[in-house]
C-alpha cells in the first residue's frame, strides 16, 4: 500500500510541477513529512532525507518534461544554460545549509515558503509584465501560435544572481525552484508564459541533478523511497507538459494554491506543537 501511495504521489508531483513550472518538490516534500503520521514505515523521515529524495526525483520530472517541451520547440537552451550559471552553485549552497535544520524548524519554515509560494502564484495571474518596456541585455524574438512576433529580454548578471538565489532555495527545501524562476521570467525578463515554463523544466532538471550530488555525498537520499516516487513523476512529467500545451492551466493552479496554503498551514503548526 505505501509504495502505491509513492507511485501516486510521484504522478501528481509531476503533472502538476510540469504543468506550471513548478518542477514537483513542493507536493514531494510535505507529504514525506506528513505521512509519517499514518504510516509508521514513514515515520521515521527527516527532513534532509525528504529534501535530498525530493530533489533526486526532481530529476526524472525536468527530464521528463524538458524532453516533452522540446518536442513542442518550447524552451530557451541558452537562457537556460545563463541561469544555470547560478541557480547550480546555489542549489549546492543550498543543500549544505538544509542540515542545519531540525524537524520543527524545518516544518515552520516550509509551512511558511508553501504559503508564500501560494501568494506568489496568485501574483502572477494579477501582475503583467511592463508595456513598450525597452530590451536590454540578450534580446530573443519568439513566434507565438497566432503568428505574433514577441520580444523577451534579460541582463545575464541579473539573471545569474535570481537564479543562484532560486537555486539556493531550491536546494535548502528540495523543491524545484520553478514556483519562483517561472514568475520571474515572466514579470521581469518578458518570457511568454510557454516559453517560461518550459525553459523553467530544463533550468529544474540541471540544477536539481547538481544539488542531488551534494545531497547523495550528504546521505540524504532513501533509494527505495526514489525508486517508487520516480516512475509517476516521469509519466507525470509527460503528463504535465502535454496538458501544458493545449489547456489553460489556470483551474489547476487555482486548486493548487489551495493546497498549499492549507498544507502549509498543517505544516507550521506540526513544526509548533
Amino acid at each position: 500500500m505505501e509504495w502505491i501511495l509513492l507511485i501516486i504521489i510521484g504522478l501528481i508531483a509531476g503533472t502538476i510541477g510540469s504543468l506550471v513550472g513548478l518542477g514537483g518538490g513542493i507536493i514531494v516534500v510535505p507529504l514525506l513529512l506528513v505521512i509519517g503520521n499514518y504510516f509508521a514505515h514513514f515515520e521515521n523521515v527527516t527532513p534532509q532525507v525528504a529534501v535530498g529524495t525530493s530533489l533526486l526525483v526532481v530529476i526524472f520530472t525536468g527530464l521528463s518534461s524538458t524532453l516533452s517541451y522540446i518536442k513542442y520547440k518550447k524552451v530557451d537552451y541558452k537562457s537556460g544554460l545563463i541561469f544555470f550559471i547560478g541557480s547550480g552553485p546555489g542549489g549546492i549552497v543550498g543543500a549544505y545549509v538544509n542540515k542545519l535544520f531540525n524537524a520543527s524548524s524545518f516544518s515552520i519554515w516550509f509551512g511558511l515558503f508553501m504559503i508564500f509560494i501560494s501568494i506568489i502564484l496568485m501574483l502572477k495571474e494579477k501582475l503583467k509584465p511592463k508595456k513598450n518596456a525597452e530590451p536590454k541585455g540578450i534580446i530573443h524574438k519568439y513566434i507565438d501560435d497566432d503568428g505574433n512576433e514577441k520580444i523577451y529580454s534579460y541582463r545575464p548578471s541579473v539573471g545569474i544572481i535570481i537564479s543562484f538565489i532560486v537555486g539556493f532555495i531550491s536546494g535548502l527545501f528540495g523543491i524545484g525552484g520553478g514556483a519562483l524562476m517561472v514568475p520571474v521570467m515572466i514579470l521581469l525578463f518578458f518570457f511568454p508564459a510557454h516559453i517560461a515554463v518550459a525553459t523553467s523544466m530544463f533550468i529544474i532538471f540541471l540544477s536539481a541533478t547538481t544539488s542531488s550530488v551534494a545531497h547523495i555525498a550528504l546521505g540524504n537520499i532513501n533509494w527505495l523511497y526514489a525508486s517508487a516516487l520516480i516512475p509517476g513523476a516521469w509519466f507525470g512529467g509527460k503528463l504535465g507538459a502535454y496538458i501544458n500545451t493545449r489547456l489553460n492551466s489556470k483551474a489547476v493552479i487555482n486548486l493548487l494554491r489551495i493546497v498549499l496554503i492549507v498544507a502549509g498551514v498543517r505544516l507550521i503548526y506540526q513544526g509548533l506543537f
